[in-house]
């Protein structure tokens, strides 16, 4: 199979020993997938040594943050990750809706950063990547191709973002503060639903060999970082939770489509407690539910296709919410009104009021689509459902401009407050939302023919591959061959731990 980075030796010799003495000269201290995954494992002089590093600072020793377990401010880390516990004077439904909060991580405030080392490192350290020559090319409608220009500085490597035009100004400004150089954001046509005019421009820069295209939809890497850092970390809040109160039952695991990388989580937690993977996508461009096609403005969250590293056979629900809910539910969150609405109406607790700012677009699409999945399976205060908060409130700032003189021209006020949550937080049901049998799976399999086979030349036997448990979990065993390939690099390029 095109192995999407999923290499286990040293593929280039050459390659590998300029990276090493790139590496060396740049004191880049590579962390393993496991110290990522339980950051306790990071060596104590790596954390005593952070200290003195900001969190947004293009410094190497920051690859150590690319984890869930940092503080409030992101300059200490936790016993547990952060997140929020949303209960009924928010949702209206009984189970316990647990979010992981991903504007945690350092430079880009979201989850995808985690996701950019994960596809990076491994090529780096079987001699795939030189960063003397290569470029690394980040495809993406929202924050991965910002997370690949962070995690490529860090390790002294050039990073270029492609990414469409019509994304949040809040995007670009950051990555005209990142590149090297203002070629290196390249702005393709269309907007949240243009993914494969973003593919035709990496066919496009891959016809020079100093380009590598690290495509999130095809590599493997990142399902792999998802699986074992994120749903371990999803992992170790349920079972904090459950010492506070015994008996809690981790029901189900959310998350947006996308790249299919965060679903990886999804895999871990039904391993491991048996939980049910709901795939959430636009109500406008709804492909796993009706093969269908559209428009919509939940930055992030990608579509009309399928990912190659979706594993779809192993997805019990698909849902879908409407970018009127992301857009209004923004606004309420974040406008004085609508905070004012929350905790006098609904009150709403202070912790959780706090925590608002912490939910972004494509958050509030895997909230809603958690409550949409508590009503579905009827779930009560003992159940848990989990998803995470990819990025935060900050990202899009411009976007809620647009939508109040748009939608909101008279201002929001508590009236449009309590519209606004009626309609799309109290009223969410359980329309749109399919429990998936075999054949379900096999359409929706099937979807991905045509990206994949198609137009992207992948062979046909590499892609029915996919259909079998086997595969996945023999891309599981990948992951410690590559930790000891990180700690044997480290030991080349003889950086010191500090």
């Amino acid at each position: 199979m095109p192995t999407s980075g999923l290499e286990d030796h040293i593929v280039d010799r050459g390659v590998y020993d300029r990276t090493v003495q790139r590496f060396r000269q740049a004191q880049v201290l590579l962390p393993t997938f496991a110290e990522l995954a339980e950051p306790h494992r990071i060596p104590a002089t790596v954390r005593q040594a952070l200290g003195s590093v900001k969190p947004d600072e293009a410094h190497p020793l920051n690859l150590f943050r690319v984890h869930w377990y940092n503080s409030a401010d992101r300059g200490a880390q936790g016993p547990v990750p952060g997140h929020v516990v949303l209960g009924k004077e928010l949702t209206g439904v009984e189970a316990k809706i647990v979010v992981a909060l991903g504007n945690r991580f350092p430079m880009i405030r979201a989850h995808k950063v985690l996701a950019a080392y994960g596809c990076l490192a491994p090529r780096v350290v079987t001699g795939q990547f030189d960063p003397t020559s290569h470029r690394a090319i980040w495809p993406s409608t929202g924050n991965y191709c910002r997370g690949g220009v962070a995690i490529s500085r860090l390790m002294g490597c050039r990073g270029v973002a492609v990414l469409p035009e019509g994304m949040s100004r809040e995007r670009f400004a950051w990555l005209e503060d990142w590149v090297t150089d203002p070629a290196d954001v390249i702005a393709t046509p269309g907007s949240e639903s243009n993914v494969k005019e973003i593919y035709d421009k990496c066919a496009e820069l891959s016809q020079d060999p100093a380009n590598v295209i690290f495509n999130q939809f095809s590599e493997f890497g990142n399902y792999l970082v998802h699986y074992q850092c994120t749903g371990a970390a999803l992992g170790d809040v349920f079972e904090r939770l459950r010492e506070d109160q015994a008996g809690l039952c981790l029901r189900a695991f959310v998350s947006a489509s996308g790249s299919a990388g965060t679903l990886g989580a999804g895999d871990r937690l039904k391993d491991d407690y048996g939980a049910r993977i709901v795939a959430v996508e636009a109500l406008e461009c709804p492909t796993m539910l009706y093969n269908g096609f559209g428009e919509h403005n939940i930055q992030g969250i990608g579509d009309k296709h399928i990912p190659l590293i979706h594993n779809v056979y192993n997805t019990d629900l698909v849902t879908a919410v409407s970018d009127g809910a992301t857009d209004h539910l923004s606004v309420l969150f974040s406008s004085p009104a609508g905070r004012a609405y929350l905790a006098e109406r609904r009150h709403v607790p202070p912790s959780v009021l706090g925590a608002l700012s912490s939910f972004g677009l494509s958050s509030i699409c895997n909230i809603v689509a958690a409550v949409k999945t508590a009503k579905y399976l009827d779930l009560g205060p003992s159940d848990v459902v989990a998803t995470v908060a990819t990025d935060g409130a900050e990202m899009y700032g411009s976007e809620r401009t647009k939508i109040e003189a748009r939608d909101f021209p008279g201002g929001f006020d508590a009236v449009a407050a309590g519209e606004a949550f009626g309609r799309w937080m109290l009223a969410a049901g359980t329309d749109h939302l399919l429990e998936t049998t075999k054949r379900d799976r096999e359409r929706i399999f099937n979807l991905g023919y045509f990206t994949w086979v198609e137009q992207q030349g992948l062979s046909f036997d590499d892609f029915v591959a996919r259909r079998e448990a086997s595969f996945w979990s023999a891309l599981r065993e990948k992951l410690p061959v590559w930790d000891e390939m990180i700690k044997e690099f480290n030991s080349r390029s003889g950086v010191a731990v500090p």
